[in-house]
This record gives structure tokens, sequence and C-alpha cells, in this order.
């Protein structure tokens, strides 16, 4: 048999780039490179290598990228003149280096030395203020709890030039800005950072209606190919946090149409589940767990199944909590476990395990806390919004090229603008008293409960409704007042409980809902909201008048 090393090096690196990707052409061009090496042959060291980084990368192995990165730097600081020639060559490998750096943010089997001392070099190269070094500096910081350290970072990534051939996509800049800027609690600039991602894709008053248009103003906005919908699924929590609730929900029925399917995507899943937990779609969100809950066996990384985990068991203990613990969801086996229909309830313990197992490997590795912090804290989370109808998934396919005819008066299933005619139509409807204010508030009595309908936000298109308890306390129950209005706002998804003092010696028990409808709503929906807020007023209003 005629072997790799007697036909000469180059024969075998060309051989080795025709074979089928697996775990045998990475371990023969590692065998190369290694021949390379010692034969005193860099520069087919460094081509052995790249292809071995580039492999690895496409079967999703990044961090098996980091070990050939640093020998082939470690080539280039024996031999410095080796790629002078070849200046698409160096910026390649600047570009894995990056990746080198970022697989440590992915999995704890990357020590921190490795990646600093590379990020260091890259650093020597191309400048602390360099778009690629700032973002690597910035995450880095970020993954290990040093916020401070993260804003100064990124304070300079965000003033360096984005197009910088080093760094990641420029159309995912946005989205990985975002992310940053929700995780340290600020959902509006998180919004903000991810505009130019979402350019003629999420704007409430017009947005492009036929596909053609919308491909084209993603593509003039970020020319990415992940783009909006990575964008969509990273504004899903901003948009609930700051009551666009209903953007939300349109976000994540058309990103998730393209993600549910996309391999590469499996990052972006705990996001999905996150929204369907904390924007009170249980069912759908179990429905998605179930679907996707084989891939959790072969994640992209720790850090993509640690999160995509700790979001499933947020959703599992909320489902639980509202009676769906006993639902049973199927699980594949995998390894030694075997297939079993396991109960919700059940499930979200392993995965709050697995979440909180993986935290802890990470914060191992890191020295710090961080990881399990902030898995706590996502499990700790309770529901942000009330529901609201989801778009329906045949609402993002090809429409007809001809303009409709003029439309009518909208029907009960139609969205219309919202406004002061719908919602007095609406309340009309019920058959309830109410009394029109001077400012154009809608105010009623139900029960215990006076609420009050109004239209606020910059188009008058959030609903929102305030209920007053009849019942008022003195002001020397105030302490009881706040831990009565803690106890309901930890329990209870609607309304938002709180205390108001008027001056007057007493404390009014109060409480609101907002619904974000910039998108329109139906007459129907629009019955459903007051029924709702009506419904959970008076359960409020009942239960400040039952307090001793």
């Amino acid at each position: 048999m005629t072997t790799a090393r007697d036909r000469g090096l180059a024969a075998a690196l060309a051989d080795a780039r025709d074979r089928p990707d697996g775990a045998e052409r990475c371990a023969e061009l590692e065998r190369i490179a290694s021949r390379a090496d010692a034969t005193g042959d860099p520069r087919t060291a460094l081509s052995a290598r790249f292809a071995l980084v580039e492999a690895y990368l496409h079967r999703g192995e990044r961090w098996r990228a980091v070990e050939p990165v640093r020998r082939m730097r470690a080539t280039l600081a024996r031999h410095p003149g080796l790629l002078d020639a070849r200046p698409d060559e160096l910026t390649r490998l600047r570009r894995h280096q990056r990746q080198a750096v970022e697989a440590s943010f992915g999995t704890p089997r990357v020590g921190l030395d490795q990646a600093r001392s590379l990020l260091d070099a890259l650093a020597a190269e191309l400048g602390e203020d360099a778009a690629p070094v700032a973002e690597l500096r910035c995450r880095l910081a970020d993954h290990l709890g040093d916020e401070p350290a993260a804003r100064r970072a990124y304070e300079r990534w965000s003033a360096a030039d984005p197009t910088d051939p080093v760094g990641g996509c420029p159309g995912c800049a946005p989205a990985r800005r975002a992310d940053l800027l929700a995780g340290w609690g600020e959902p509006d600039a998180a919004l903000a950072a991810l505009a130019p991602a979402l350019t003629g894709w999420v704007e409430p008053q017009a947005p492009p209606t036929r596909r053609g248009e919308r491909q084209a103003a993603a593509a003039g906005a970020t020319a990415c190919t992940d783009q909006p919908e990575r964008a969509l699924a990273v504004g899903l929590l901003p948009w609930l946090r700051t009551g666009a609730v209903t953007r939300a929900a349109r976000a994540h029925v058309h990103a998730y149409r393209r993600h549910r399917g996309e391999r590469t995507a499996f990052p972006l899943l705990a996001a999905h589940l996150r929204f369907c937990a904390l924007g009170g779609y249980l069912h759908r969100g179990l429905e998605i767990l179930t679907e996707q809950l084989p891939e959790l066996d072969r994640p992209a990384d720790d850090l993509s199944a640690m999160e995509f985990a700790a979001a499933g068991a947020l959703l599992c203990g909320l489902a639980t909590e509202a009676g769906l613990g006993g639902r049973r969801i199927h699980r594949p086996g995998h390894g030694s476990r075997p297939a079993a229909e396991v109960d919700v309830a059940t499930l979200g313990t392993q995965l709050q395990a697995l979440a909180t197992a993986l935290a802890g490997s990470f914060d191992a590795r890191n020295g710090t806390g961080h990881q399990s912090g902030r898995i706590a804290s996502w499990l700790a989370e309770r529901p942000l919004a009330a529901p609201v109808s989801l778009a329906a998934e045949t609402e993002f396919d090809e429409e007809p090229e001809a303009d409709p005819a003029e439309p009518g008066p909208p029907g009960p299933e139609e969205p219309a603008p919202l406004d002061e005619a719908l919602l007095a139509a609406a309340l009309d409807a019920r058959g309830e008293p109410y009394t029109p204010e001077p400012d154009g508030t809608l105010a009623g009595r139900w029960g215990e409960a006076t609420i009050q309908f109004r239209l606020l936000g910059r188009h008058g298109d959030v609903l929102h409704a305030r209920v007053v308890a009849q019942r008022r306390l003195p002001a020397d129950r105030r302490a009881e007042a706040y831990a009565f209005c803690n106890a309901w706002n930890h329990d209870r998804l609607l309304p938002a409980a709180y205390v108001h003092e008027p001056g007057d010696g007493t404390l009014v028990l109060a409480a609101g809902v907002s619904t974000d409808l910039s998108c329109g709503v139906a007459p129907a929906q629009l019955a459903v909201l007051l029924a709702a807020a009506v419904r959970t007023g008076t359960a409020y209003a009942e239960a400040v008048a039952a307090l001793p």
C-alpha cells in the first residue's frame, strides 16, 4: 500500500481535501500538518491547518479550531514573512483567530488563557480600537460578568469601522450589540441598535407587504442572509419589556417560521421559548419545545444548550403553575437515556438541572458565578404581558400583486386602527354603563372596581386599562399594602398592581394593563381584551376588599 508519506505531503493534502467531511478527514489533515512541522515545510503545515479549521467550523465544532489556530500563529512566529505576499491568507487567518476566541464564549472546553492569548495577539496586530478586537473584549468581559469593562469596550466597538474584514458579519452586528444591551437591562437601547437590521420590516405604520419588497428592504439594510429573522428573534424580549406585545408576536411568528427548520438557528430557539413563556403563549411554547427537544442532544455548543435548557425549564415551570404540569411530551432516547413520555413538570426539572450544571461548568472555568446567576435570573422571570392573537403563519405568504377593492367597514375578525370610536363600540357591545370623560377616557364601575379605559402612546395605539379598588386603606398600613401588591404581582399575570398615595391619609390600591395595538386590532380581539381587563380588574378589587 502506498502511504501519504511516500507520495509526498502536497499530494496527501490534496487527497485529504477531497475526502468526505468527517472525523477521518480531520485526523488526516492533522497528521499531515504535524508531519509538515517535523519536516520543516511551514507552507504545507499552514495549508493543512487552514483546511482543518474550516472542516471543524463546517462540522459545528468551533472549539476544536482553537489548537490548530494557535499552531498556525506559532508557525508564523517562526517564519514571520511567510504570508507577506499573501495578504488574503493573513486576513483569513485573523478571521479564524477571531472565531477561535469566540469559541471560548460557547464552551468551557476552551481555556481562558488560550482565548486571551489569541485575542492579545490579534490586538497587537490590529490595535485595541479595531472593531474585531473591541467586540471580542466586550463579549469576553460580558461573558465573565464584568459589565463596566464590557461597556467600555462596547463604546470602542460602536465607534470602530464596521466593515473591517476580520470582523464578523456586519449585517449581524446590530443583533450582537442588541443582545448585549438587552442583557444589561436596556430594552429600548437594544431595539434602537437593531434598527439597521430591521429597516422595512417592523415598521408599524407601513411595513412592506409583498415578499419581494420585504426582501429588497432587508438586502439594502444588512446584505446578510440571516436577517431579518435573527434580529427579530433578538428583539422579542425587548419588545415585550417595552409593551410592544403585538410587534413581538408578529416577529416571533415570522422568525420561527424560518428558525424551526434550520440547524444553525438552534442558538436562537431560547429566545422563542422565553417569548412564549413570558408572553403568555404556554401552549405554543410547549409545542415548540416538543418539536425542538431532540436538537438539545446535538447542540451547536454548550452555551446554546444551556440557554435552550434554561428557557425550556422556565416555560415548563410557568406551564406547571398554570395547570399544565401533567401534559406529556415525548423525549427521544439519546446515549444511555431511553425514549420516554415525560410530563411537563418532570421535564422542567430535568432541563433546569442541565442548565444549572452547564452554567456551573462555565463558572468553574471562568472563576466567577456570573453564568449561574444569569441562568437563575432567567428561571425566576415572570410573565411580562397578556398574550395577543398571534398572526397566522400564512400572513407572510406571497400576496397578490393586484390592489384589493376599496375596503368596507371592518368585520369582527378584521384588524383596524385603534381609536376612541372603536373602543366605545366595543364597550357598547358589552351592554354595560360607562361614562366618557373630557380627556377621552371611558370609565365604568364593575363590582368593587372602577376601570378607566384610555388610549396612550404617541399615536394613541396603546390600550390602557386602569383599575382602582373602591376600598382604601389607612396610610399606616403602607407596608401591608405594598406586601399585598408584591404578592399579587408575583402570583398573577394581570393586572400589574401598585399603591398610590393621594395625600389625604389614605392609600389607593390600583392596577393597570397596557396592550400595544400599533398593528391594529380586530373588534373581536378588542372585545377579548376588554373582557380580560374587566375580569382580572374585578378580581383584584375583590381581593383588596377581602383584606382584613
